[in-house]
């Protein structure tokens, strides 16, 4: 069996790469379908989403590498002639809908890649790689775009799949010629020229997808200014920068939330007065949370239930500890209250100080993601990470 392509027949390689892909995108597209269907509301249920979600995406990122393969192996190949040169129209058409699936087969696991690699968090990537992505930053901009691409280019590749299927049922009930058995068994056409690779049908399969693209931006919602939860506090030391973020463990993988929204009124004075350099309390709006993929999940009853808890604090007081400080305290959580030590250090220039510090808190202590008992969907350790920098009032 000869591996590479005739002006009468398709070889070995072209053959195998075609029937791969079409094992991997009809297997890929039922579970990706399924998974975005199912509910998430037990740890039994989310780890079966994840679990589907996650042979979604690295299915398609094999027929991403499969499908590329197949265009670069294609590109270097004679094309066998069409069957029936006559029929210019049908025959236009049936390359055109060729390039439509190429770019499917390309632009929507690369779509749905990039969204993985913009967001954090829920279901990873099985394959050793691909985690993240060259060029490709943590954005939820980012990431709306490309999930709205690759809902969008998913059914063009279904729409190209279904008139391809059709052709080629076409060509073996109706005209009963051997266009399916080239590719089934490498049957062999009549003599005919070797067919150019014809410029016209790309460029209306890229004007399409060109189209799709410009679809898919004005998908995307408008990023809208949140107007502040919170009020503005009265403090000795006022933030000028800063970040409230933390980490936890879901399905194995590490996923990084935030906090926009927040507020911190401390009081210090770099001279301890019986034992302590001052206070600290921060009131964080729950509601301004960011974890990735599930931040509709976290912010929802099971876990921070910010509709009916929009805020939490820390109160604390700074005391000395070594070279460094710690805030001891408790933080006040979906309306339980819990002792809570964060350690932390701080830099002082004149008026100017930079701290930085974090802990570690077990959802369990606040009564979150009760329905998860273990840890196999979502960790029960809380990494907590803060920074800013604040200056003193006069």
């Amino acid at each position: 069996m000869p591996l590479s392509n005739t002006s009468r027949s398709y070889g070995g390689v072209a053959r195998a790469l075609h029937w791969l892909t079409a094992l991997l995108i009809l297997s890929a597209i039922p579970l990706g379908w399924i998974a975005n269907r199912l509910p998430y509301d037990s740890a039994e249920a989310l780890a079966e989403k994840a679990q589907l979600f996650s042979l979604h995406k690295s299915l398609g990122v094999a027929a991403f590498a499969v499908a590329l393969a197949r265009i670069l192996w294609a590109l270097t190949q004679p094309r066998p002639a069409p069957l029936h040169p006559e029929r210019r129209l049908e025959t236009a058409l049936a390359e055109t809908v060729h390039w439509l699936l190429y770019l499917s087969l390309l632009l929507v696991p690369l779509a749905g890649w990039v969204h993985h690699a913009a967001t954090s968090g829920f279901a990873p990537i099985l394959w050793p790689f691909g985690q993240d992505l060259p060029f490709v930053p943590k954005s939820e901009t980012v990431a709306g775009i490309a999930a709205a691409a690759h809902w969008l280019f998913a059914r063009l590749l279904i729409l190209s799949l279904v008139l391809h299927i059709a052709g080629a049922l076409k060509h073996h009930l109706i005209d009963r010629d051997s266009v399916l058995r080239r590719m089934t068994r490498g049957e062999a056409a009549p003599e005919g020229p070797v067919a150019p690779h014809r410029v016209a049908p790309a460029l209306a399969a890229l004007a399409v997808y060109a189209l799709g693209a410009g679809i898919a931006v004005a998908l995307v919602p408008p990023k809208t200014e949140a107007q502040p939860a919170l009020a503005a506090v009265t403090s000795d030391w006022v933030v000028t920068e800063g970040e409230l973020g933390f980490t936890v463990r879901q399905m194995g993988a590490e996923v990084e939330g935030s906090f926009a929204d927040w507020t911190a009124a401390i009081r210090f004075d770099e001279t301890p007065v019986e034992g302590k350099n001052g206070e600290v309390t921060v009131t964080i709006a729950t509601g301004s949370l960011t974890l990735g993929s599930v931040t509709e999940q976290a912010k929802a009853p099971e876990f921070f239930d910010s509709a009916a808890q929009p805020t939490a604090s820390f109160t604390a007081e700074i005391r000395p500890e070594g070279e460094a400080y710690v805030a001891e305290g408790a933080l006040t959580l979906r309306g339980v209250t819990v002792p809570v030590t964060l350690p932390f250090t701080l830099e002082l220039d004149g008026d100017t100080a930079k701290m930085a510090g974090g802990t570690t808190l077990d959802r369990r202590d606040f009564g979150m993601g009760a329905s998860y008992a273990d840890e196999a969907s979502v960790g029960f350790a809380v990494e907590v990470d803060v920074a800013l920098t604040a200056t003193r009032e006069e």
